[in-house]
């Protein structure tokens, strides 16, 4: 059976991935139109058109998309949100799942990748944390959103999680800028991105659901210094880990 079923599977990936890009000309598109609006404005519209995108793609390739809230989420609200990061299919989950003006934080090697590059560029707030410089002003970038009401999204582990644990370590950036500029922070959780696609084949690309969790946003008040980085990390690391297990099994 998964003789026959192997080859299935990768005809399954290239169809979507072929989709993947045919999808993406229209945005890459609109990304020229509305570039001359300005940074915040093409920024915002350039999200929704992602999101439009990932709604179809998803569709067109049999992916199912379920929302679950384990807690009432106000889409009006600023947010620091953070998710766990096992695969390339959180990408389009992100965009598919936030809808209110958002700015992620991304890698800068994605922006060589042909035409989603074009559209990574304009969208994302890149850093290459190779360099001290670059990433100082990712910073500098990610509270600029914030000051403009923009919510900005992060992935704290900072690469896959290639362990069989829930999640890797966290760096500190998202805790530190949650901390000083007093916005809360909503964990997200994407429990079956990894088993459809897996972080190390595209051609493990397969239907079937991608459910995405919205937890308690933690809230940051009683958090005040650089002293309270680390606890602030350790108490969303626990909730997303203990969250990450009600949705799927992990070796104990």
């Amino acid at each position: 059976m998964k003789k026959i079923l192997k080859p299935l599977q990768y005809l399954y990936a290239v169809y979507a991935l072929i989709l993947f890009v045919t999808c993406m000309i229209p945005v890459v598109i609109f990304v020229f139109l509305v570039l001359p609006l300005g940074a915040v404005r093409s920024g915002n519209l350039i999200y929704k058109a992602c999101y439009l995108w990932a709604r179809t793609w998803f569709f067109l390739i049999g992916m199912r998309y379920k929302a679950i809230y384990e807690s009432p989420h106000n889409k009006k609200h600023q947010y620091i949100f953070v998710s766990n990061h096992g695969s390339y299919m959180d990408i389009p989950c992100i965009v598919r799942s936030i809808v209110q003006p958002v700015r992620v934080l991304g890698k800068y090697e994605m922006i060589k990748y042909p035409l989603f590059g074009i559209i990574y560029k304009a969208a994302v707030i890149v850093v290459d944390r190779s360099d001290a410089a670059h990433r100082a002003q990712s910073i500098r970038n990610l509270k600029a959103a914030l000051d403009k009401e923009i919510s900005v999204f992060i992935l704290p582990e900072g690469t896959f999680n290639e362990s069989e644990k829930p999640l890797k370590n966290f760096y500190d950036g998202a805790f530190r800028i949650a901390i000083e500029t007093q916005t809360p922070i909503k964990p997200v959780l994407f429990p079956d991105a990894v088993d459809r696609l897996h972080w190390n084949s595209i051609f493990s690309l397969n239907p079937g659901m991608n459910r995405v969790i919205f937890l308690e946003e933690i809230k940051v008040e009683a958090y005040t210094s650089e002293e309270d980085v680390a606890v602030l990390k350790q108490e969303v690391y626990d909730k997303m880990d203990a969250g990450l297990r009600r949705y799927r099994q992990y070796p104990s």
